[in-house]
């Protein structure tokens, strides 16, 4: 779970890790992004951290697939469509978040025109797992 911490104890390093600048006055300046719950997650002894970057050229679109694990994708450039079986098509657009759901099919595309939409990708799963299912209807 992710919690709020203070100041003196984010500086003192007991909970975060201290990053400095080459100012003496400055201090790493940290974002949230995004925060969401997830009772997904693998629960082996150890788990594998991929960090992916994709791109979709305008028209692209993915394979029909499914996530064994939840991945949460960052989009950073243009526009990411993502339509979910049973749900409606949700538009994350350059500098947003969303978390896919595991076991449910799905299909990604670029919608625009004339824009690539470029993502960073974080999937944490069971060592050597698949990124993705293909879903065969």
């Amino acid at each position: 779970m992710h919690e709020i911490t203070d100041v003196k104890t984010m500086t003192a390093a007991r909970e975060v890790g201290v990053t400095r600048s080459a100012a003496e006055t400055g201090m790493a300046k940290l974002t949230p992004l995004h925060r969401e719950m997830s009772g997904a997650m693998p629960t082996v002894a150890q788990q594998e951290i991929r960090v992916l970057h994709a791109t979709l050229l305008p028209g692209d679109a993915t394979p029909r697939h499914t996530h064994r694990f939840p991945v949460t994708v960052y989009v950073t450039e243009g526009v990411f469509t993502l339509e979910l079986d049973d749900r409606r098509p949700v538009h994350i657009k350059a500098g947003e978040a969303f978390v896919e759901p595991p076991h449910v099919a799905m299909t990604g595309r670029n919608l625009l025109p004339d824009t690539p939409a470029r993502m960073a990708i974080f999937y944490v799963c069971e060592p050597d797992s698949p990124f993705a299912d293909p879903v065969t209807d």
